[in-house]
């Protein structure tokens, strides 16, 4: 809806996946750190193989972390920067785990959540992702709270029980609050 508006998405995951994906800057790196049997068949991060390991060794966790989001923050600055030189009218970062990383807040001028129920959440996930509602349960549990996110919030945009036309309306009024 923001991009329909002329905002330009720039999709953290997206990075991530493109950079762990086989061929990906990521895939060497995590070769050497964590061996051949954290890659799939294709050369991709066995995404399953290290959530477990992530979640079993949080150190594991940060070193993975320290190989993919320092790529992921280069390719940020210079989709940014290519936005930016195209005339972009804003730039919109679809950032996750934008308020576990901590670093982001001093780079943006507003902040806006997405916000739903906690079950609502849960059952997106498994539709998209297929996982049980244990993993999903652990992985949001590793996340930062839902009032965390809510607090950091310059804006929030409910996505609950509500239709697409009334979630247009509020990103109508979002848009128009931030002056664009």
């Amino acid at each position: 809806m923001l991009k329909k508006r002329g905002a330009v998405i720039v999709d953290a995951d997206a990075i991530a996946r493109a950079v762990t994906a086989p061929g990906g800057a990521a895939i060497e790196p995590i070769r050497a750190a964590f061996g051949q049997e954290y890659l799939t068949t294709n050369g991709a991060l066995d995404r399953d193989r290290m959530r477990a390991l992530a979640f079993a060794q949080p150190d594991a966790k940060a070193r993975l972390e320290g190989i993919v989001h320092p790529l992921v923050h280069e390719a940020i600055k210079l989709e940014t920067q290519q936005a930016l030189e195209h005339d972009a009218v804003c730039v919109v970062y679809d950032i996750p785990l934008l308020v576990e990383s901590g670093q982001w807040r001093h780079d943006l001028d507003r902040i806006i959540v997405v916000d739903c129920a906690s079950q609502t959440q849960i059952q997106r996930v498994q539709q998209r992702n297929g996982l049980s509602t244990s993993a999903i349960t652990a992985i949001l549990e590793a996340q930062a709270p839902r009032l965390q996110r809510l607090r950091a919030a310059d804006a929030v945009l409910c996505n609950d029980g509500i239709t697409f036309h009334q979630l247009e309306d509020q990103v109508s009024q979002v848009w128009a609050w931030f002056g664009l």
